[in-house]
C-alpha cells in the first residue's frame, strides 16, 4: 500500500505540474536560446608598472605575486611587450641568443631608458627579460617582461632590496648614476671600481656607453685595442679635449662589458671610464678642456 500510495501520489502531482505548465506571456518554450555565449579564454599577461620581492629568470604564473613599489622589492616590471613574427611562431619560447631574444632586449632597451631618463648602463641598474613558461608559451602567452632592479655596486651584479620606483632614475641627481670612482688595480686588471664623490680625490670616472659592433662575443674579447679606442673617443666628448694621438697622453681608458650570455641576447653597451695613473682629481673632468686634461 505504500509503495502504490507514493507512486500514486508523484503521478498525480507531475500530471498537476504539467498541467500548470504554459508558457508566460513575452516567454518561449526554449531553454537555451537566451544564455549568452560564453566568453573566450583570456591568456595571462602581467602587469607593468608593479614590483616583485624576487627576481624570476622564468615568468612562471604561481611565482607570480606584484607588490607595490612602495614596500620592499629587489625588481620593478617597467614594461610588457609582445612577441610577434618568426619568434612567436615558435613551439617554445626563444631560448638564449636566438632572434626572438634580441627583439625583445632590444625594445627593453629602449623601453626602459624612456622611463629611467638614459641607458640604464650608465647607473647603478640591472636589466632581465623575462618569457613566459613553457607551459604558458604552449598555452597561446606571447609576452615577454622587461624587469629592472638596483645593483649593489658596478662589480657585483646582485639586485638589491629597494622601495619606490626606478620612474626617473637617472635624472636629475641621480643617486644611481655611475660618476666617478678609485679604482683597486693589479697587474694591469683592475679589480674594483670603489665609488667616490667627484670633490673627492679620484684617479677614474664615467664617461658613457659605447654601443660595440653586432659580432662575435670571441671576436669581440679578441680586439682590446679597438674598445679603448672607442673609449677614448668619448672621453674626448666627454672632457672636450681633441681626439687625436695625444689623447691616450691626457688619460687612459678603463671599460666593463656585457657577461657572454648578455651579449649573444643582444647587449652591445660598454662601459667607458677615463682614468689617470699619476695623479688624483678632485673635480669631474666633464668639459674640463685640455688644462682639466694636460698631456703628460
Amino acid at each position: 500500500m505504500r509503495r502504490w500510495w507514493t507512486a500514486a501520489t508523484v503521478g498525480a502531482v507531475a500530471a498537476l505540474a504539467l498541467a500548470g505548465c504554459g508558457a508566460p506571456a513575452g516567454t518561449d518554450r526554449d531553454l537555451t536560446d537566451d544564455w549568452p555565449a560564453p566568453a573566450a579564454p583570456q591568456a595571462f599577461v602581467p602587469a607593468a608598472g608593479v614590483c616583485h620581492a624576487a627576481v624570476q629568470d622564468v615568468g612562471y604564473l604561481t611565482a607570480y605575486h606584484p607588490l607595490d613599489c612602495a614596500l620592499s622589492h629587489r625588481t620593478e616590471t617597467v614594461h610588457v611587450g609582445t612577441l610577434t613574427g618568426a619568434a612567436a611562431d615558435r613551439a617554445t619560447p626563444p631560448p638564449a641568443g636566438s632572434a626572438g631574444m634580441r627583439v625583445a632586449r632590444a625594445e627593453c632597451d629602449t623601453k626602459v631608458g624612456e622611463v629611467v631618463g638614459g641607458d640604464w648602463r650608465s647607473g647603478r641598474l640591472g636589466l632581465s627579460v623575462v618569457l613566459p613558461s613553457p607551459q604558458a608559451w604552449g598555452g597561446g602567452a606571447r609576452w615577454f617582461r622587461c624587469d629592472l632592479s638596483e645593483q649593489t655596486s658596478l662589480d657585483e651584479a646582485s639586485p638589491k632590496a629597494r622601495t619606490g620606483s626606478l620612474k626617473g632614475a637617472l635624472t636629475g641627481a641621480a643617486p644611481l648614476a655611475h660618476r666617478c670612482f678609485n679604482p683597486k688595480v693589479r697587474a694591469d686588471d683592475v679589480r674594483e671600481m670603489v665609488p667616490v664623490p667627484c670633490t673627492s680625490r679620484h684617479r677614474a670616472e664615467f664617461v658613457g656607453v659605447w654601443q660595440a659592433p653586432d659580432t662575435t662575443y670571441d671576436a669581440f674579447r679578441r680586439d682590446n685595442l679597438k674598445v679603448h679606442r672607442a673609449c677614448r673617443t668619448l672621453i674626448a666628448k666627454f672632457a672636450r679635449v681633441p681626439d687625436n694621438g695625444d689623447l691616450q697622453y691626457r688619460a687612459g681608458s678603463i671599460y666593463y662589458h656585457p657577461f657572454e650570455q648578455e651579449w649573444r641576447n643582444g647587449n652591445r653597451g660598454v662601459q667607458c671610464f677615463l682614468w689617470v695613473s699619476d695623479r688624483s682629481l678632485t673635480r669631474s673632468m666633464k668639459g674640463a678642456g685640455t688644462k682639466g686634461l694636460p698631456v703628460t
